[in-house]
């Protein structure tokens, strides 16, 4: 059991025997009244998100997860099916469990959550950015790039994404996963210095 005032991003909580995860979280202490609590959680089976307010002091029970690796390998009628690089375990985790699975390809690594005490598993992370090569977007019109407007491009994984103007097809480019958003063209690795 936790307290309202052990609140962090991240810490998983049980409410009406579901699951769900801190999203974010204010302590607010107003000038009349008592403190509080706001939170934003999000269920860890099918990703909906809760607002709550909480009454400071309150008691909740928390639940132990434990974050493991796993690889993304392919879709199947049941979901998404992922491996253990060391163990080489498959799991399968339902689509609409997963935060930004738009932008998750064949390959990625991702972060599993598993409950620890019955080894149930929840749902599964995405680093915050991927880079993805943008497939389709149309040509800029010479004398727009310099605006602040935006177009839509498509990327590897089929998902749509809003880009400026002077992306073109096959650029690299950065997406935040949480929201979908771009943050910036993919910046290209240096080739290593090869010394003899």
């Amino acid at each position: 059991m936790i307290t309202t005032a052990e609140f962090k991003n991240g810490v998983c909580l049980e409410l009406d025997s579901q699951l769900y995860e801190i999203v974010e979280f204010l302590h607010v202490k107003p000038g009349k009244g008592p403190a509080f609590v706001r939170t934003k959680l999000r269920n860890l089976r099918d990703g909906r998100v809760l607002d709550k307010t909480w009454s400071s002091g309150v008691k909740v029970k928390d639940v132990r997860i434990e974050r493991r690796p796993y690889q993304y390998l392919y879709k199947d009628e049941m979901g998404l099916v992922f491996m253990h690089p060391e163990s080489f375990e498959q799991i399968t985790i339902p689509e609409e469990a997963i935060v930004g699975v738009q932008f998750l390809k064949e390959g990625d690594m991702v972060e599993a959550m598993i409950n620890a005490e019955n080894e149930e598993i929840l749902t599964c992370e995405l680093p915050a950015h991927v880079t993805l090569e943008v497939t389709y977007t149309e040509p800029a019109v010479k004398g727009n790039t310099a605006t602040n407007a935006s177009k839509s491009a498509t990327v590897e994984t089929g998902a749509e994404v809003m880009v400026p103007l002077f992306i073109t097809t096959g650029e690299r480019i950065e997406i935040d996963t949480r929201d979908g958003s771009y943050v910036g063209r993919a910046k290209e690795e240096s080739p290593r210095d090869i010394r003899t």
